[in-house]
């Protein structure tokens, strides 16, 4: 009896949750329209026409009226640098910015609610143990966003990168010329490709703003903490101090950089062996699981209906996690 009750509240139980997750969905949609179209938007947008700014700028990520914002920002929030919960507002607002995404703080914790409520109903509907429901939660909203700013974060590091020592050489060919380092980092700004153009945007905005090159590079070495671009600041740093031969130095290190490039394009096709065989003994099993599943499926659904079938799964599962794990780490190298 008691089963066959549990078995009937079920579908009252989806419905309930299929309505709260409906309910959430509103009301986060409802918070970003009232943010991005509502009356305080529009005031805000009159108020930045009236100080010089327009709508289609301050929603501009590289505009003077948005970058004074959010300078303004940063430096109220540094005055409070001795509390605990500004220090983790100003590190994830540095996160997102090194992912190269334009939001705000609001907009990430409703984003990371939505995906924790999302993906917990999605975990209860699927009849998964409660038990870990909670886990799934923390994973789901704290962990998940804050992995994917992280590998948003690494590729647009790359790419930066990719193209540095092309920057680089700008500002040789500059200063041979005869111009300033000013000037070059403006044309920087302008004609190299992203992430190297708006990072060198900032730079050169940051000075316009009053700060010195100093100041600049070091906001531009925590957003883009690379060494590379480390060591870019050091020379700048230490030719304004000491002097000497800006454009010999930089051409070393362009080469230098190059050099980096072409040792690690050496090592990825030396190394394509070894990805190409984890990427197969990684997929084979996925692979025969499905091909069995298409052949006889009450075969292996035992794996997902059965209580034990389903400890096998999961014990699976996590050895095939490992597994993959180590060989990924064995078959990547730094340069």
């Amino acid at each position: 009896m008691a089963s066959d009750a549990a078995v009937n509240s079920l579908p009252l139980i989806a419905a309930i949750a299929a309505a709260a997750l409906l309910l959430l969905l509103t009301a986060t949609g409802a918070l970003l329209f009232v943010d991005r179209f509502g009356a305080r938007a529009r005031l805000r947008n009159r108020a930045l026409s009236v100080t010089g700014g327009a709508n289609v700028e301050a929603r501009d990520p590289r505009s003077p009226v948005r970058r004074t914002r959010q300078i303004r920002n940063k430096l109220e929030e540094s005055a409070q640098a001795n509390s605990k919960k500004v220090q983790r507002r100003v590190e994830l607002r540095l996160r997102i910015e090194r992912a190269g995404l334009n939001l705000d703080l609001r907009t990430f914790y409703l984003l990371s609610a939505l995906a924790a409520t999302l993906g917990t109903v999605i975990y209860l509907a699927l009849d998964y143990p409660p038990i870990f429901a909670l886990g799934e939660l923390i994973a789901m909203g704290f962990g998940l966003p804050r992995w994917i700013l992280g590998h948003l974060a690494k590729k647009r590091q790359r790419a930066f990168t990719a193209h540095f020592a092309d920057a680089i050489d700008i500002i040789v060919r500059g200063i041979r010329s005869g111009l300033p380092v000013g000037e070059c980092l403006n044309i920087i700004a302008r004609e190299s490709p992203e992430p190297v153009k708006g990072e060198f945007y900032l730079v050169v905005e940051g000075q316009r703003l009053g700060m010195t090159l100093k100041m600049a590079l070091e906001r531009a070495c925590r957003r883009m903490p690379t060494a590379d671009m480390k060591f870019f600041a050091i020379v700048l740093n230490l030719q304004q101090q000491t002097g000497g031969n800006l454009a010999e130095t930089l051409s070393n290190l362009s080469g230098i950089l190059r050099a980096r490039k072409k040792m690690g394009d050496k090592i990825k096709a030396m190394s394509s062996e070894a990805r190409m065989t984890a990427t197969i003994i990684g997929s084979m099993p996925f692979l025969i699981s499905l091909m069995i599943y298409a052949i006889n499926p009450a075969y292996i659904s035992l794996l997902w209906t059965d209580p034990l079938g389903k400890k096998i799964f999961y014990g699976g599962l996590a050895w095939m996690s490992t597994g993959v794990f180590i060989m990924k780490q064995m078959i990547s190298f730094e340069v």
